[in-house]
């Protein structure tokens, strides 16, 4: 599979099949996106491979223990990247060239939901992290 941003600076590819494909209602995901919600899918962090535009990534930190990283010529939101999954990174689904081919399986983060953004799927919701979250601190 591969993708990239708006622009097409930036492009990658990804080395293996995407899996824990979710929805994120966070309000980071929400702030930093401009919309309600955000896909995202997983790769091991070996298996996303930028092909072009590696120069034009910029990167934030958007927690204590993650970071985003987005085009620094549009701003597309490209990656997210958090410390208790440091074998892994997440990809934002929108970016792929055909990303009907990774299809969401829950919504984490629902109870941050913008109150008129219902989604109307079946899927399981979170109000936090799912309980299952690889590497997930216990607090």
């Amino acid at each position: 599979m591969k993708g990239g941003c708006f622009c097409g600076v930036v492009r990658y590819a990804l080395l293996s099949t995407p899996y824990d494909t979710g929805w994120c209602h966070c309000r980071i995901c929400q702030r930093t996106s401009g919309a309600p919600a955000v896909v995202f899918t997983t790769v091991p962090k070996g298996d996303l491979v930028f092909e072009q535009g590696r120069d034009s990534l910029r990167s934030i930190a958007t927690t204590s223990f993650g970071r985003r990283q987005f085009c620094g010529e549009c701003g597309t939101l490209l990656t997210i990247q958090v410390d208790f999954q440091a074998d892994e990174i997440d990809i934002t689904a929108a970016t792929l060239d055909a990303p009907s081919g990774v299809a969401p399986g829950f919504h984490i983060f629902f109870a941050d939901r913008v109150s008129w953004n219902e989604p109307g799927d079946a899927l399981p919701r979170f109000d936090s992290w799912r309980p299952d979250t690889r590497g997930l601190p216990v607090s």
